[in-house]
């Protein structure tokens, strides 16, 4: 297998209408990625129903092309056009040959000024508002976390719900609103010059205006979580769930790396600590994860685990005890190699192919990280000693200082 060509000169501007443009080129590259990235926090509950249309259906259609012509347009140019929301953003997605590039920057400034969106379907509704859909375990465990771990009201722990009707939705209106170059990241990953290609960009979408949009998530209201033990019961559960909420460093800090490898050890990989004490040696999870989280909000450390149903507080008992232990005594001399090497060849598997690294490079300009983050990984772990592993577990993974949250189908355990 040959080598992908790595990554050549980065060019990156802001735009006059705000857009933050990062043009990364790859020579000979036979495909172009672009990527938009737009804030998208769900932070006003009446704009639900509004935000779901509107990323079903950008991208798909304009008044100067229907759906079919869109597609039609897309085939030609051999371009592929997708959307994915998160927590906290909205990101468009287009992988183009080579060739069609410019083109796919003329159909994606097209469907950026001039959408269309097919209006909801069904009659017009006379009782008022939908009925409101009642959240899964899942939905209303991760509410409950956060409320309890970082308080509220915040778009992340509230119990938000639509207050209007699919008929009452404006989607050109919120387009306006929403779909906003001030405030949203342009990343374009190909083989041409980049000097022609931020050219052509600013040519495409110089009429492009308006924003910030205003939906980016507040920061929690306390910065560090709340331990204690809290344990909802649900007579209709048919599992066991469990999650957590630590302290945490987001990547900026200089002790992040030691904290994701300490958190490896713990839980982020296949021979870690949990998944060998609550899988293999008790049978008590299916599925075993710890991971850092990091967004608007704020940044926790995340145990999360699904069992049998009434093994809840078993395993909020055994989560405890594990996070203890390494606390204590730190990883041993062999489970921190191990998790180096895991860490850095992640790092590898995550840029794997070209359409990776563009949607990680878009996020990393996002979330104000450096671009080549990524890359520069597998140094910082090198420079992270054994002790500096132990010292980070010793700080973080303290169970007194964690939330242990679980839902379990018995009523056990107390709300703190």
């Amino acid at each position: 297998m040959t080598a992908s060509p790595a990554p050549g000169p980065t060019l990156r501007t802001v735009l006059p209408n705000g857009l933050d443009t990062v043009v990364v080129t790859v020579p000979d590259a036979p495909l172009a990625e672009i990527r938009l990235v737009l804030p998208y926090a769900r932070t006003e509950p009446a704009l639900a129903a509004v935000q779901e249309l509107l990323a079903a259906g950008l991208g798909t259609a304009g008044v100067t092309r229907d759906r079919r012509a869109v597609a039609d347009r897309a085939a030609g140019l051999g371009a592929e056009f997708s959307t994915v929301v998160t927590a906290e953003q909205l990101v468009l997605s287009v992988s183009v040959l080579a060739e069609g590039l410019a083109g796919a920057l003329e159909l994606l400034a097209d469907l950026l000024l001039r959408p269309a969106y097919d209006h909801p379907a069904g009659p017009p509704s006379r009782s008022g508002p939908a009925p409101r859909a009642i959240p899964g375990p899942r939905t209303r465990l991760r509410r409950a976390q956060l409320r309890h771990a970082f308080g509220g009201p915040h778009p992340l722990v509230d119990d938000g719900h639509p207050t209007g009707t699919a008929e009452d939705v404006d989607l050109l209106a919120f387009h306006r609103r929403a779909v906003v170059p001030d405030g949203a990241v342009l990343l374009i990953l190909g083989g041409q010059d980049p000097d022609r290609v931020l050219a052509a960009v600013r040519e495409e979408l110089a009429e492009w205006t308006g924003g910030p949009s205003g939906l980016t998530l507040p920061p929690f209201p306390r910065p560090e979580p709340t331990p204690g033990r809290l344990a909802l019961h649900d007579p209709s559960a048919d599992q066991a769930l469990l999650l957590t909420a630590g302290p945490a460093v987001p990547v900026p800090d200089p002790g992040h790396t030691a904290l994701h490898l300490a958190q490896t050890v713990l839980g982020g990989h296949a021979t870690s600590r949990l998944t060998r004490r609550l899988r293999e040696r008790h049978g008590l999870a299916y599925a075993v994860d710890a991971r850092i989280r990091q967004n608007g909000a704020g940044c926790w450390l995340e145990v999360d685990c699904v069992g049998a149903v009434g093994t809840g507080d078993r395993l909020a008992e055994e989560v405890a005890a594990a996070m203890g232990e390494l606390a204590q005594a730190g990883p041993t001399p062999e489970e921190a190699h191990r998790v180096r090497r895991y860490a850095a060849g992640f790092t590898r598997f995550a840029l794997a192919t070209r359409a990776e690294e563009a949607s990680a490079l878009a996020g990393f300009a996002a979330s104000g990280m450096d671009l080549d983050w990524l890359t520069r990984y597998p140094d910082a772990i090198a420079d992270v000693t054994d002790r500096h592993i132990a010292e980070a577990a010793a700080r973080f993974l303290d169970p007194a200082r964690t939330l242990v949250a679980t839902l379990d189908r018995t009523p056990t355990g107390t709300r703190p």
